[in-house]
């Protein structure tokens, strides 16, 4: 298939890119430079600037809705209607890939390229963040092995170390075993580690040094954080990660702009691409499509109230993708009582202010009367819907729902949504974590554990306790019960743990079993992955 994509460079030049900070890795992918001394990173983007939109989705089945597949679709068709558009998209973690998902690049006749690359090392970005990650836990060993200048206990370390494979026996290990320091600690995907979620989040070189520095570590006896500033590890980690800070620059299979970098954990954090690269698409198209992680109560609501609110932007509109059989599944078999998801989606887009369409991701096995049923019901919402046949027909296949797209955008463009968010920075931690309880996922009350209690006191007294709240728990349900009802509501959510992301800005709270490191299943997909004589690979997508 790479055989048939554009030059890099001709991509680049199709949104305006200036060739200069085009940095060429092989014939289809390049890094792009950005003006770190300058303001062009952290540059506001204003009323000229391209329109963003949100493809989000409905609380995701095992199944798949084929969120990514939808956006790459939509920005094909909208190309194919003389559209200067771009899209924006996580980077796949290679533990997904080898493990039950497969990759991260869509599917069918909708995928960003060249694929391989993009859900193996693609441009070292991940593994880059590892290598930072561990280096930071590597100089926390040799402070304790030293004596523990910076005054860190033992015993209250709480940074881990990655690794970019679903591997469950790192779940738990001990570190320094029979020295000094000796401890449990744990192995974290990479995508799950801070550092990831502070680059997605950091808009310059200066942002990610001073966020970085800010990464608490672990305690003193006293009780007060120590911070890799404290470690004097700050530089050293900058320049393993400057380059990786830089966005990617590829294309979808018809050729269109795709910037595809970094790609948090979507539990344990905002589960978003980055901010350099959505400002970047912004100031050179003129409609830029992205996506948050997800189901539009866990990974939507993250990015407007985490994301949006950092980086000074605000979606459009946003796109919510459904299909028949995840509405069935919701319904218990029941596609009619499986629409009632549906409507809480599409409410709790409304609770931000933001216009909605609905977009049907159709599979071979959905029946016509199906099908009209979710529009129907869309409709009847007042909300546009289209279907989407992208996976089968490309760019072809999402044209409908680009057309319906422009009119919605156009009918913004006089008054356009303002940002909206649930919560003021100003209001307590356990108002925050009940304002996105009850208005998005339908929950009565928010309880904090004896655990949570006694992190909340230390959040306080490090004077963290008034970031905003980064909601860690199952993506499969509104409530914290990955068997959870999908209609659930009135329930009681309850905060087992609360960890201070300092650098990426939030306060992640703990709900239910998040687990950061995740397992392989019985089978896993890289059983099924072979690589040819000739250095072609198969088996990296799901079903593939």
């Amino acid at each position: 298939m790479t055989t048939r994509l554009r030059a890099i460079e001709n991509v680049a030049a199709e949104i305006g890119l200036d060739p200069e900070a085009v940095l060429p890795l092989g014939r289809h992918k390049a890094k792009i430079e950005l003006d770190w001394a300058g303001a062009e990173p952290a540059a506001a983007v204003g009323p000229g600037a391209g329109r963003l939109v949100l493809v989000s989705a409905i609380t995701p089945t095992k199944a798949g809705e084929g969120k990514t597949t939808v956006s790459v679709g939509l920005t094909d068709g909208l190309r194919r209607l003389g559209v200067r558009v771009a899209l924006c998209l996580r980077e796949p973690s290679m533990g997904p890939v080898f493990g039950i998902k497969g990759g991260g690049t869509g599917g069918g006749k909708a995928q960003v390229e060249p694929a391989d690359d993009i859900n193996l090392h693609f441009t070292g970005d991940l593994h880059a963040i590892t290598a930072a990650h561990n280096l930071l836990a590597a100089l926390i060993d040799n402070d304790l092995h030293f004596g523990g200048a910076s005054g860190l206990a033992p015993e209250r370390v709480t940074w881990s170390r990655a690794l970019d494979v679903n591997d469950r026996a790192l779940r738990s290990v001990v570190v320094a075993a029979g020295a000094r320091g000796e401890r449990a600690s744990r192995f974290d995907i990479t995508a799950a580690s801070e550092i990831m979620a502070v680059m997605a989040l950091a808009d310059s070189l200066p942002d990610l040094r001073a966020r970085l520095a800010r990464i608490v570590v672990g305690t003193r006896e006293d009780g007060s954080p120590v911070t890799a500033r404290d470690l004097g590890a700050v530089d050293a980690m900058l320049a393993l990660l400057k380059d990786a800070l830089k966005p990617n620059l590829v294309q979808t299979r018809e050729g269109a702009p795709a910037f595809v970098h970094l790609g948090p954990f979507g539990n344990i954090a905002h589960g978003c691409s980055s901010v350099v690269a959505t400002k970047l698409a912004m100031r050179h198209a003129d409609v830029v499509v992205t996506e948050a992680g997800f189901g539009f109560e866990l990974g939507g609501e993250k990015f407007l109230d985490i994301k949006a609110r950092q980086a000074g932007v605000w979606p459009r509109a946003v796109v919510l993708v459904a299909t028949v059989q995840a509405l069935k599944a919701h319904g218990h078999g029941d596609l009619t009582r499986g629409l009632a998801h549906l409507d809480r989606q599409l409410a709790n887009i409304g609770v931000f202010g933001l216009p909605a369409m609905v977009a049907v991701n159709v599979f071979p096995t959905d029946t016509q009367a199906e099908l009209e049923a979710i529009e129907a019901r869309a409709g009847a919402l007042g909300v546009a819907a289209a279907r989407v046949t992208s996976f089968v027909d490309g760019g072809e296949g999402g044209e409908e729902l680009a057309r319906r797209l422009l009119a919605l955008l156009a009918a913004t463009d006089a008054a356009p949504p303002r940002p909206r968010f649930l919560y003021a920075e100003d209001d307590g931690l356990l108002a925050k974590l009940t304002a996105v309880a009850r208005s998005v996922y339908g929950a009565a009350e928010v309880v904090l554990s004896e655990a949570a209690e006694r992190d909340l006191a230390v959040l306080r007294a490090a004077g963290q306790a008034g970031l905003p709240v980064c909601i860690a728990k199952t993506h499969l349900s509104f409530s914290d019960d990955p068997k959870g009802d999908g209609l659930a509501e009135g329930f009681t959510l309850t905060v087992r743990e609360l960890r201070a992301s300092a650098g990426a800005g939030f306060i992640v709270a703990l709900m239910g079993d998040i687990i950061t490191m995740p397992a392989l299943p019985r089978e896993p997909a890289a059983k099924r992955v072979r690589v040819t004589d000739d250095g072609g690979v198969s088996g990296l997508m799901q079903g593939g």
